[in-house]
């Protein structure tokens, strides 16, 4: 059996000592006090082992069923949805005058790791309908709005977001699903969906489907898209639930792993739907869901891994096997604990040293979607549209890397399922898939976001990482950071500068590369993360901190990432540099 307590010691330091949230002047952010947060978090962290995580296994054994058309959920799935509810962890960061408590962003998302350590699967349920919550909000009218989000904010009311279709996943402007107008001003909606998580379930008294279909008249491709508010139960002109819609779940999807989510195929014949936003606007509509979806999903990938990760340690902390090569460390047991051995540690060095780091980027992309929002701020919308791709993709591909090396620590008991170990890779693996495939997340990154607004993102970007290093030119402590920093960055300007002499004239040279330069750059990130928690760490320790052990392990761990892992960046130059011609080589009947 697996466990798992939230690293609030490691949150804390991130919310006030690395971006120091009370300091930062955003509205919200004044009340973000260490006190405030230290209650909120340790209050998440006692659901999420008390609650929550004791049902994560209950969830992967029993999955969901569909019984009648209607999907049950695992065994204590509901009362621990109600207890969500009841302690308004539903409505942490959402907009008070529909119920919510309107704490910030990054508030909502360091309790979010919280939860997903614990079981993801179930997170799931209200981490979706938080998105579709964000879409109505956004682009919703004060009918809809009114009507809607109090419901959604409590979760009384679930959410989903409807995509794909049997035959066209990332390709949107493939979607067959009509929308037929009706002269009440609602359209009939008609079509399949299939992938879609949450898509039904016993714990919510409604669910409030945002389905991408086509309208007349709004031509070929994505341009003809529009985003249709379809619920399971119409609403009535009071607010109660009138009769049932008709959209139904044709199977449940049976998956590799987040058993204890219902992933739905979802059949809506003539179904009653409401356009949310504007017509044949869907997709921009949708991606006010997508981007904030990709950023959780991101933060899947390494909360996941540090539900695996602390699992590893204790065993190797306890599991005896072997002696020390330098000595006898455990006399009076008949062997040494595996922690004593290099490459175990040199596991365990791989998984914190990424966990940690991800951590602080996830927490630094919130905070830009924080002052984007609050603070109506241009160049922090641009960082972070630029700095999506780069979260979702590479600390997916990185947290499922992370719960694999977890898993090894046990070895064969690892692979027994009693263990727990091996639900933690089955689940992680979905968050390299959805929320579009890692390697659309790399596509997008060189095809799109590096020349966004004349590229001037990643220059700013750039111009911070330099600065950041500048910053620490008088310490000579620091300089195991800023140099090999300094090293990575380069590398980096030097792919996006083959990109540019390549790609115009060859595309393929570009995008043969993409997938590399999202982990270079992901690790650049990493590096920025890890010096200015470094940079913190020092600084904390100068003041006399009581809990030296505590920064010396940071600073420790910091070290071992720009060594062991920054130096991947070369690798990842070397590949992009070598074009497209490897890639391409081979004509399609010699594969």
């Amino acid at each position: 059996m697996t466990s798992y307590t939230a690293n609030t010691r490691d949150m804390q330091f991130l919310l006030h000592e690395v971006l120091k949230v009370s300091e930062a002047g955003l509205p919200g952010y004044d009340d973000l006090e260490r006190d405030f947060t230290e209650q909120v978090l340790d209050a998440a962290g006692k659901v999420a082992s008390e609650v929550l995580e004791p049902l994560n296994a209950v969830g992967d054994k029993e999955g969901c069923v569909l019984e009648n058309g209607i999907v049950r959920t695992p065994k204590g799935f509901k009362e621990a949805f109600e207890a969500m509810k009841e302690g308004g962890w539903t409505a942490l960061d959402c907009d008070p005058e529909y119920g919510g408590q309107g704490m910030p962003y990054l508030l909502n998302c360091a309790v979010g790791e919280i939860f997903v350590s614990a079981n993801m699967a179930f997170n799931m349920y209200q981490g979706l309908t938080h998105g579709a919550y964000s879409a109505i909000h956004a682009h919703g009218t004060a009918e809809q709005k009114a009507t809607y989000l109090p419901k959604m904010v409590s979760c009384d009311w679930t959410g989903t977001m409807n995509l794909t279709e049997p035959h066209c996943g990332t390709d949107l402007g493939l979607l067959r699903t009509k929308a037929e107008p009706q002269d009440d001003g609602s359209y009939k909606i008609t079509g399949q969906k299939i992938f879609i998580s949450a898509g039904d379930h016993d714990m919510a008294e409604n669910i409030i489907h945002l389905v991408l279909a086509k309208a007349p008249g709004g031509g070929e491709g994505t341009k003809g898209i529009s985003l249709f508010i379809v619920p399971k139960f119409l609403v009535n002109a009071d607010g109660s639930l009138g009769a049932r819609n008709p959209v139904s779940v044709g199977m449940l999807e049976e998956k590799m792993g987040i058993h204890g989510n219902s992933t739905c195929v979802m059949n809506y014949d003539g179904a009653t739907g409401w356009l949310l936003g504007d017509l044949h606007k869907g997709m921009r509509a949708m991606f006010t869901m997508m981007n904030e979806a990709r950023l959780g999903v991101g933060l899947q990938g390494y909360a996941v891994g540090e539900a695996a990760y602390q699992n590893a340690l204790a065993y190797a902390k306890d599991r005896l096997q072997g002696r020390a090569v330098t000595g006898v460390a455990n006399p009076t047991g008949a062997a040494d604990p595996l922690i004593v051995h290099p490459d175990i540690r040199r596991s365990l060095m791989d998984q914190k040293s990424f966990l940690e780091g991800a951590r602080a980027f996830t927490f630094w992309g919130a905070s830009l979607i924080d002052r984007a929002h609050l603070a109506d701020d241009a160049a922090a919308e641009g960082l972070i549209s630029l700095m999506t791709p780069v979260i979702k993709g590479f600390l997916t591909d990185k947290g499922f890397e992370t719960a694999v090396l977890a898993q090894q620590v046990y070895g064969g008991h690892g692979y027994i399922e009693e263990q727990g170990m091996s639900q933690f890779t089955r689940d992680a693996r979905i968050t390299m898939i959805y929320e579009g495939a890692n390697g659309v997340q790399a596509l997008d990154l060189v095809g799109r976001k590096l020349a966004q607004d004349g590229g001037k993102h990643v220059m700013a970007f750039f111009e911070m990482v330099k600065a950041e290093c500048k910053a620490h030119d008088a310490d000579d402590r620091m300089k195991p950071f800023t140099d090999a920093l300094k090293t990575a960055s380069k590398q980096l300007q030097a792919a996006g500068m083959f990109f540019m002499q390549n790609g115009m004239k060859n595309p393929n040279a570009a995008l043969s590369g993409s997938y590399d330069f999202m982990h270079l750059m992901g690790h650049v990130c990493l590096g920025l993360m890890w010096t200015r928690m470094a940079a913190a760490a020092h600084a904390a320790l100068d003041a006399g901190a009581s809990d030296k052990a505590f920064y010396e392990g940071k600073i420790a761990t910091g070290r071992y990432y720009m060594a062991r892992q920054l130096p991947a960046c070369a690798m990842h130059l070397a590949r992009i540099e070598s074009g497209a011609e490897p890639v391409m080589a081979l004509d399609v009947e010699q594969f």
